[in-house]
């Protein structure tokens, strides 16, 4: 080897390397500035939404539903946990990146971050949080709209089923930016940490069980409260059985393809 090529390596290491360089390269090129202009939409849609929610429920708040707003944000951060789980797990596990449209735009990431898992730290506020934010707009239009012209009776009546959707909605958008502090070793806030370490949002240890090849664990991004549950239980090897039998796709196999190593010549 010629010296400008640096030290040698181990058989099979540079291959390693090299493979996943190019089938990240290939991943992120996939990566469209209409895309982008997507994701931009959906960002600025979610907060004017979130932002006009929380002034309505701020204005209807009544101190004896404290305890019903502490329950419904509870089950609506429970709720993200789950729903965080199972499309990461549905685009972990199925699919493929030639599937028109929705295969570059939403399998691509999930493909790309098992070959380059610091890689979601290097994507900024927009390309991190536009599909979440996305996945939200409709709800919170919902609300809005239920706020901006229904009865003030029915506002405080279903007030409940507001605090959940909001809190749902509230987690959903902050999935992968949590996500990505999970990813994240250096220059986090102190409150960041502080909430990881407590496990109130996913922590960075709990996450790294899910990376472990063949990533067919630990699914839920949120906080992870349910991973261990779900696990204990089977929920994911259940589904993906009784899909593969019903279907004959074999789950993750696109997945490894990206993921396999690629001799070089």
């Amino acid at each position: 080897m010629d010296n400008d090529e640096g030290p040698t390596l181990p058989d099979g290491i540079k291959d390693r390397r090299y493979s996943k360089q190019i089938a990240t390269k290939a991943l992120s090129e996939m990566y469209t500035p209409e895309k982008r202009f997507q994701e931009w939409v959906c960002v600025i849609l979610c907060g004017i939404l979130m932002s006009v929610n929380l002034v309505y429920l701020v204005f209807y708040f009544r101190i004896d539903s404290l305890h019903i707003i502490i329950l419904s944000s509870f089950a609506g951060i429970l709720s993200a946990d789950f729903m965080s789980g199972l499309v990461h797990w549905g685009a972990d596990t199925w699919g493929s990146v030639d599937i028109p449209i929705f295969g570059r735009a939403f399998i691509r990431p999930f493909r790309e971050h098992h070959i380059d898992p610091t890689g979601i730290t290097r994507h900024d506020w927009i390309e991190t949080n536009g599909d979440n934010c996305a996945l939200t707009i409709l709800a919170l239009g919902t609300m809005t709209k239920d706020f901006m012209t229904k009865p003030e009776t029915f506002i405080l009546e279903n007030y409940w089923w507001s605090c959940y959707i909001f809190f749902l909605a509230l987690f959903v958008t902050l999935t992968n930016q949590i996500h990505k502090w999970s990813h994240t070793y250096f220059g986090l806030p102190n409150w960041v940490e502080i909430l990881q370490n407590y496990h109130i949002i996913l922590p960075r240890q709990h996450h790294r069980i899910h990376h472990v090849s063949p990533h067919e664990t630990y699914f839920c991004i949120t906080t992870g409260w349910l991973n261990y549950p779900l696990e204990k239980i089977g929920f994911w090897t259940t589904l993906e059985y009784l899909i593969e039998k019903c279907t004959g796709y074999k789950p993750r196999d696109d997945d490894m393809k990206w993921a396999k190593t690629i001799p070089t010549t």
